[in-house]
């Protein structure tokens, strides 16, 4: 909602904020819906049903190769014997990293398990289509901002009933949520999520897919900088499967086979 919101005023103040259409403003809602919406809320929802964070990022971490599986199929894109072995090697990598860590036998919820995947879903859907329309649809582009914000708006009105009905808008406005809400909206929607796009635009939706592996061991890292959290051999491996698997995926020695639109 504060994205939305923020994405309001700014467009407001630069005089670009307008009504693109019924077929453009839903095509971009729905992307929004699948890959904000329901990524995000499918995360959040199991890490508060306690499905373990290793399981959810050992879930999540199966989108590259699902991308990597329908890319032919929905854009025309191969994903090549390189790409392929890239893709594996990165999920071996976060196998490596997170799986010494997670202890299946606490969670015993199988419907838990199913919560991540629905994340996995979203987001896979969402960049198919993405980057199909960005090769094939030849009417306008929107700007990032704008899609942003087409995207931010579906998003907050799903999250908007849940927030009404189950939390009652009710919020604790203590400083680490003020510097989570910051934090979020910059650094993850705003930056991360919209560098995305720029990628999808430009890139193969394998390759850019790819890049969600190196997720579980940066936060690794960054836990390792800022909370002082102890890194184990094991994490050191799986990082560097996770980067040569990453620089393989970003082979391809032949040109994209793109089908015919």
């Amino acid at each position: 909602m504060a994205l939305t919101l923020l994405l309001v005023i700014f467009l407001v103040i630069k005089n670009r904020l307008r009504w693109v259409g019924w077929r453009v403003a839903f095509f971009n809602m729905l992307i929004g819906l699948l890959a904000h919406g329901v990524w995000l809320t499918c995360v959040l929802f199991a890490l508060d049903n306690n499905v373990p964070a290793g399981i959810i990022a050992l879930v999540v971490a199966l989108q590259p190769m699902a991308t990597g599986a329908l890319a032919g199929l929905v854009t025309g894109e191969r994903t090549n014997i390189f790409q392929w072995i890239g893709l594996i090697l990165g999920f071996s990598g976060i196998l490596v990293t997170v799986g010494f860590r997670i202890d299946f036998g606490s969670y015993q919820s199988v419907f838990g398990y199913l919560i991540p995947l629905l994340s996995v879903a979203g987001i896979t859907i969402a960049s198919l289509i993405q980057r199909r329309a960005d090769i094939y649809d030849k009417g306008e582009k929107l700007p990032l901002d704008l899609t942003l914000f087409y995207q931010s708006l579906a998003t907050t009105v799903v999250v908007f009933f849940p927030a009404v009905f189950v939390e009652n808008l009710y919020t604790e406005w203590e400083p680490v949520f003020i510097y989570t809400m910051i934090w979020l909206i910059l650094a993850v929607s705003l930056g991360a999520y919209g560098l995305m796009w720029l990628l999808i635009e430009r890139l193969e939706t394998t390759k850019v897919a790819s890049l969600f592996y190196l997720g579980p061991p940066v936060t690794m890292l960054m836990a390792w900088l800022a909370f002082g959290d102890t890194i184990k051999w094991m994490d050191i491996t799986g990082l560097a499967i996770v980067l040569v698997g990453v620089i393989f995926t970003q082979f391809n020695n032949s040109k994209t086979k793109i089908a015919n639109s």
